[in-house]
């Protein structure tokens, strides 16, 4: 128990000086972290998937939990309503170009069954704020590519949450055929809406109480904490609790355009943001969080097996082929540069890590193989989420020289 203690505290050091690496070297943190996980897993073998299948399923759950919620807390609906244009270009296009490709790559050349291949397509087609975000930042690009690319990174990974689990909820209706594909999309649709609507009236009750909150002692964790009951209200209706979280964190995120007149009559009229030291404790626990899931990605890597290692290789190599192919066809009067900074910056993270875990967390649930493959789909995309993260990088890397040079040129994009 000693030692498990040790390691536990030494992952924290280690990923704070790995984020440090990150923002001075461009060495993504979570390649590192998921370093330790290869070398403690199949490298050394002393820890085994198997040994963790009893609390992967809580775990994802509850880094969802948080990265919704903070990913609802960092949507500006200003910064949206100003770069909405370039953001929806890209991100509808790239999305669906994405998780089609993926999707046909899946069933026809790795014959995988076909809905597994869509779950696999929503899983893997959006990217990592956590690691364009820093590297963008770090390149000489323009104000509005590097909006378009954060709010980007933000907004496919709502696409790829809201598709996988509308995606596993018609996997799982029950009597599918008496209800038919028309009822089973308006279950779906409505499951969906009813969840923002919790979210969204959780919000505002708890912007509207915050302020007698704070004066308790002790009530940073208060606001998680009530996240956890929007999140079991839901889930306990048979809704999804995490669309229940985003809401709720975009209501916190964006109080000044969720204040009604009706408010006032149950004086909840004074609603109220989240303080900046609140938000960065919330931060911290994500980071946490991170930290360990993706040690915990790297053990799960299937070194093992070297051909679902590969699958996961040939189907990166789809994703960056499809991201230059559209590219290649949209933003011709943005400079060479510019777009083919946008191109590469496709890295999976957090957000596809927790979500692989899902299927099998539904088999679990079901007592049977509702969706088939699924060990199958986790261990992909943790291949794919290893290998975008390192060839991002070498890509920032090998064209950093021309984006240097290209850093006294004014340049603009416009998607």
């Amino acid at each position: 128990m000693g030692s498990t203690f040790i390691i536990l505290g030494l992952l924290i050091f280690s990923a704070h000086l790995f984020s440090a690496l990150f923002s001075r070297r461009r060495i993504p943190d979570v390649v590192l972290l998921m370093g330790i996980g290869i070398v403690v897993g199949p490298v050394l073998g002393l820890v085994h998937p198997e040994d963790l299948e009893s609390i992967g399923a809580l775990f994802a759950s509850l880094t969802l939990l948080f990265i919704l919620f903070d990913s609802g807390l960092d949507l500006s609906i200003d910064t949206i309503r100003r770069y909405w244009k370039g953001m929806v270009q890209v991100t509808i296009m790239s999305f669906i170009l994405s998780m089609a490709g993926v999707i046909c790559f899946s069933h026809y050349v790795l014959h995988i069954d076909w809905l597994a291949s869509v779950l696999a397509g929503s899983i893997v087609s959006g990217t990592a704020a956590a690691i364009v975000i820093p590297l963008v930042n770090q390149l000489h690009v323009s104000e509005k590519a590097r909006m378009v690319l954060t709010l980007e990174s933000a907004a496919s990974g709502v696409l790829c949450i809201v598709v996988t689990i509308a995606t596993l909820e018609i996997s799982t209706a029950h009597n599918m055929s008496a209800m038919g594909i028309t009822g089973m999309v308006f279950r779906v649709i409505g499951g969906i809406l009813f969840a923002l609507l919790l979210g969204l009236a959780g919000g505002i009750l708890w912007a509207g109480l915050l302020d007698r909150v704070r004066k308790l002692q002790n009530s940073m964790f208060l606001t998680p904490a009530f996240v956890f009951v929007i999140y079991g209200i839901a889930e306990m209706l048979g809704y999804s609790g995490a669309i229940a979280a985003l809401a709720f964190g975009i209501v916190l995120g964006n109080v000044s355009y969720f204040r009604m007149p009706l408010l006032g009559a149950m004086k909840l009229d004074k609603m109220h943001p989240l303080r900046t030291e609140e938000k960065s404790f919330f931060k911290e626990i994500v980071f946490i969080l991170k930290s360990y899931f993706f040690v915990y990605v790297g053990i799960s890597i299937p070194f093992t097996n070297p051909m679902d290692l590969l699958y996961g290789l040939m189907i990166t190599v789809v994703l960056f082929v499809l991201r230059f192919l559209l590219l290649a066809v949209v933003g011709h009067e943005n400079t060479k540069s510019e777009r083919l900074v946008v191109s590469m910056m496709i890295p999976k993270g957090l957000v596809a890590a927790v979500l692989a875990a899902m299927p099998e967390r539904v088999n679990i649930e079901a007592g049977y193989n509702v969706i088939p493959g699924a060990t199958t789909i986790k261990y992909i995309v943790y291949s794919v989420i290893f290998c975008s993260i390192v060839i991002t990088s070498l890509l920032v890397f090998l064209t950093r020289k021309q984006l240097v040079e290209n850093k006294d040129r004014q340049t603009t994009i416009d998607f």
